[in-house]
């Protein structure tokens, strides 16, 4: 009978076993008998935890204390974290993992990415700071980010309007406008309507209206432009003898009739002609075998999609991804959209745009008419063990160019936001030169990995069980890692 009284009251005692994060008085013996012990108000907490005097402070999300206790009120507390090391210089790069759907990660990256935004909005009056960003994200599911400058109408939630005034009252207490994003420009893939190469989850109504209100634009690759990025439709073929790479400098050397070709067809049946054991016995040094390799590659790729075009027409709202990048602007968010295109495809957008940009903040452009980048631009990319997974070759482009970003991007203003399910599947020196990490809920074989060793086993026990909308964040500002709720996307969610 759970109800029963005893007769003789029992001795009994509580024994607490806690970690000393903060000691204001110097004291280090241990407490003494009858000493009182007080739950710690949020000022205590701000201290303890070094969030009360936080320099360039960014919002990464709240803390929610003592709920469900009876004799402390729920404590409801923002923090904040040095912008400097997360966006620069003093320490870049953010690691995002956990399990699909549960982590929300895409949700939290954006949350960031807003807070980011605002804070540079609020200093843009001020003409004597250099100090600027630009953000480039790719949308890779469905129609994810492809509305991010409209409010989010909450039309999943029972009640909508309790709802956003809720996430709305949120936001302002933790000093984010309750708005969407700003100053947004979206790039489709160039899509023919009514056929299979519409490249888009957007209907045809949804593209239409945002290029005729220069909100968007479709993208294309034309051959005299784009021929130098050839070597990223390889950047998950191992090519341990070199012959592909070879083959690509043969190319872009201008040898045999690669020097008169002037579009993808024509390049086609250029390197057509190679896979002729008449034509290519002039040629011993690239066998004919692995011109037909690469033919077979290559073909798939550019026959495939209307993307590799003959030209692009800005009238009718086209421009090369290329081109529109070098013109970014501060407080500019570009979105490009390849979730619908095969990987291969996918990897040469991603490969093309982050090599533009890096080539960009090195100056490579400077003296072209229009070409003013800011200080910073931060790439949002999920899924990034499709590039920089530990598997992926090792003479990979695109492997060669995120390690370049994550190891020397911060001094140049080049930013890498990424996310992946699980962070022991990506490259160390990815991981390694982040800053900043967010773990997300995962499960409890992931934990085990040599990726979380420096983890204390409570924060561990914890990623397994963390639920939507919350995370454990590591950063150099801060003592112990913290797990950390942020608010629901104010931007329009696709269910």
């Amino acid at each position: 009978d759970v109800e029963a009284e005893e007769n003789t009251l029992r001795i009994g005692m509580n024994y607490v076993k806690a970690k000393v994060i903060c000691n204001t008085a110097n004291i280090y013996i241990p407490l003494q008998s009858n000493a009182k012990v007080m739950l710690a108000t949020a000022e205590e907490i701000n201290y303890a935890l070094g969030l009360n005097d936080i320099k360039n402070p960014l919002i990464c999300g709240y803390l929610e204390m003592y709920e469900g206790t009876k004799v402390q009120e729920k404590v409801t507390l923002p923090v904040n974290l040095n912008s400097k090391f997360i966006i620069g210089p003093e320490g870049a790069h953010l690691n995002i993992s956990g399990i699909s759907g549960l982590a929300s990660k895409t949700s939290y990256a954006m949350f960031l990415l807003k807070a980011i935004q605002d804070s540079y909005l609020k200093k843009a009056s001020d003409d004597t700071d250099d100090d600027s960003v630009a953000f480039v994200l790719f949308n890779v599911k469905g129609k994810d980010l492809l509305a991010i400058d409209q409010i989010n109408d909450f039309s999943d939630e029972s009640n909508p309007e309790k709802a956003k005034e809720a996430v709305f009252k949120l936001y302002k207490s933790l000093g984010l406008s309750p708005e969407p994003f700003k100053n947004v420009h979206y790039y489709y893939p160039y899509s023919i309507k009514n056929t299979r190469h519409w490249n888009t989850y957007l209907t045809v109504e949804e593209v239409s209206d945002n290029i005729e209100t220069k909100k968007a634009k479709f993208f294309k690759y034309i051959y005299k432009d784009d021929k130098d990025n050839l070597d990223l439709m390889f950047a998950n073929i191992d090519d341990s003898t070199q012959t592909m790479e070879s083959i690509i400098t043969y190319i872009m050397s201008g040898q045999g009739k690669f020097g008169y070709v002037g579009d993808w067809q024509e390049f086609l049946e250029a390197v057509k002609e190679k896979c002729s054991t008449e034509t290519s016995g002039k040629d011993k040094e690239i066998p004919v075998s692995s011109w037909r390799k690469f033919y077979r590659i290559i073909n798939k790729s550019i026959s495939d999609n209307k993307i590799f075009a003959r030209d692009v027409i800005p009238d009718k709202g086209e421009t090369r991804i290329g081109d529109a990048l070098k013109h970014i602007q501060k407080n500019e968010v570009h979105v490009i959209d390849i979730a619908k295109l095969s990987e291969d495809k996918q990897a040469y957008v991603f490969g093309d745009a982050v090599r533009t940009i890096y080539d960009l903040q090195l100056g490579q452009y400077s003296g072209e008419e229009g070409v003013n980048p800011p200080s910073r631009i931060v790439i949002f990319i999920d899924e990034l063990n499709k590039y920089a997974s530990k598997d992926s070759p090792k003479n990979s482009p695109i492997l060669r160019q995120v390690l370049d970003v994550a190891e020397r991007g911060r001094s140049l203003g080049v930013v890498l936001f990424a996310a992946e399910q699980f962070r022991s599947a990506i490259h160390e020196r990815v991981t390694g030169n982040c800053s900043t990490h967010a773990y997300g809920r995962t499960n409890s074989i992931e934990v085990t990995k040599s990726d979380y060793k420096s983890i204390p086993s409570v924060y561990k026990t914890m990623m397994t069980r963390l639920k939507q909308g919350e995370y454990i964040i590591q950063n150099p500002v801060f003592r112990s890692l913290l797990n950390i709720k942020f608010p629901k996307p104010i931007y329009k969610q696709f269910k």
